[in-house]
């Protein structure tokens, strides 16, 4: 089944920001573009979609609308348009990612998210999404996927915990002909937080940082293998993994780390580095779901 990319639209600019960049990454993969809309019009729309008809009429012209645009820009590329059930948005939008190669949202960034994406709905989406999750910037120019900006990939634990970003992250690269940075941030823990094991590990690598280059090193061979026309840089660096991943953002036309769901009291959250990251990075942010290990290498994406 081809998957197609799917960008979610409701008339703010940071959404037309997400259907843009969808938009050229459904080119460079050969893939059809979907946008949807659910659920209430941003506040500047409501004026015009007073009662539930004039909003179905005002969602359908806005998907016409940037359809519309987005042929001009790319004629050919396949496209389709669907006004999802707002009742539920949140179930809906995980639906529509449950299909995509990778669902494509509108981001304020340095703040809340906006649009669809206010409170809770936002939250449940990138936290419980099956699929890679991107989150755009109104200000996304294509300039930024210029040559010389990198593909941003954080890289933490063994091997199999970051397989599926770091997939994400080459293949990506490798269609936009650009080079992939590996960034793994490393802290001092309390001694006592050391097995024996760990600690003879760390003295055959002859220290921390040895270790940590070793441990990235390790992490990113299959996919130097798989992928061998992608540059690749190493970046370790101690701090906090959401600082060290900042400190490099400007340099980068994508930065992508991975996620695991977490349930609390109040519902599903995102980890510390990824809500860093997708408040503060310049750049588009795609969170990629980290997949239980089964024996295989994880998500694959095309």
């Amino acid at each position: 089944m081809t998957r197609p990319i799917t960008a979610g639209v409701d008339g703010s600019p940071e959404s037309a920001a997400a259907a843009a960049w969808a938009a050229r990454e459904a080119v460079r993969r050969e893939l059809p573009l979907r946008l949807v809309h659910v659920g209430t019009p941003v506040p500047e729309a409501l004026a015009l979609a007073a009662d539930e008809d004039a909003r179905a009429r005002w969602a359908r012209d806005l998907l016409a609308e940037t359809g519309q645009q987005i042929a001009e820009r790319h004629p050919g590329l396949a496209t389709t348009t669907d006004v999802l059930d707002e009742d539920g948005a949140a179930e809906a939008l995980l639906a529509a990612a449950r299909d995509a190669e990778l669902l494509a949202l509108g981001s304020r960034g340095h703040g809340p998210l906006v649009g669809f994406l206010l409170g809770s709905v936002g939250q449940q989406v990138i936290a419980r999404a099956e699929r890679p999750v991107v989150l755009v910037r109104s200000d996304d120019r294509p300039a930024g996927e210029a040559a010389g900006r990198e593909v941003v990939v954080g890289q933490e634990g063994d091997p199999l915990d970051s397989a599926a970003a770091l997939e994400f992250a080459f293949r990506t690269a490798a269609a936009r002909g650009a080079a992939v940075r590996a960034v793994r941030a490393w802290s001092l823990p309390p001694v006592f937080a050391y097995s024996p094991a760990s600690l003879g590990l760390l003295d055959e690598s002859g220290g921390m940082e040895p270790y940590e280059k070793k441990a990235l090193g390790e992490a990113l061979a299959p996919w130097r293998e798989r992928f061998p026309d992608v540059p690749v840089t190493e970046h370790v660096e101690i701090g906090s993994a959401g600082q060290v991943l900042l400190s490099v953002a400007p340099r980068a036309q994508l930065l992508v780390v991975g996620r695991r769901a977490r349930r609390t009291a109040v519902g599903a959250r995102i980890g510390s580095v990824a809500h860093a990251v997708l408040h503060h990075a310049p750049c588009p942010v795609t969170v990629v779901p980290v997949v239980p290990h089964t024996g295989g290498t994880g998500l694959t994406v095309r």
